[in-house]
């Protein structure tokens, strides 16, 4: 028992589970926000153009008795279209050059290995075949005869 408990403390605190909660919260903010803007903003616009309240009466009929709003899929459409707006005008573009900000002042690497690192390489590949008793084991030991 204690074990699931301790593996629930650390899957709790990890910096996932964190982070994940950080952002509903923060998404849960913004939706508020981005609400807002679209009941006191964009809504009124709607009706003055449509003369409807909002999109979801927009488009709306009735057939044998089932009623069908496209103005309903719209408003959806819209509510999203305004949230992936604004959380990529918002959020993603500002990281991004946050990012290339950041990349910028860092040295890129190497495109390949340093003359000390090959120099090293070279050494332990010697030393690894005259640990396997290959051609120039020892330096100044004859060589093995070949047979031809």
């Amino acid at each position: 028992m204690k074990g699931v408990l301790n593996g629930f403390k650390e899957f709790v605190l990890r910096g996932n589970a964190i982070d994940l909660a950080v952002g509903v919260v923060i998404g849960t903010a913004f939706s508020a926000i981005i609400t807002a803007v679209v009941d006191g903003l964009i809504n009124p616009l709607i009706a003055a153009i449509f003369g409807e309240p909002d999109l979801t009466d927009v488009a709306t009929f009735e057939i044998n008795g089932a009623i069908f709003s496209l103005g309903l899929i719209l408003d959806a459409l819209f509510k999203f279209l305004c949230v992936a707006i604004a959380l990529y005008f918002f959020i993603v573009l500002p990281m991004n050059h946050l990012a290339a900000m950041r990349k910028k002042d860092v040295e890129p690497e190497p495109e390949a290995p340093a003359e000390d690192v090959r120099v090293l390489q070279e050494i332990r590949d010697l030393l690894a075949a005259q640990a396997a008793g290959g051609p120039g084991t020892a330096p100044g030991s004859p060589t093995p005869p070949r047979d031809l």
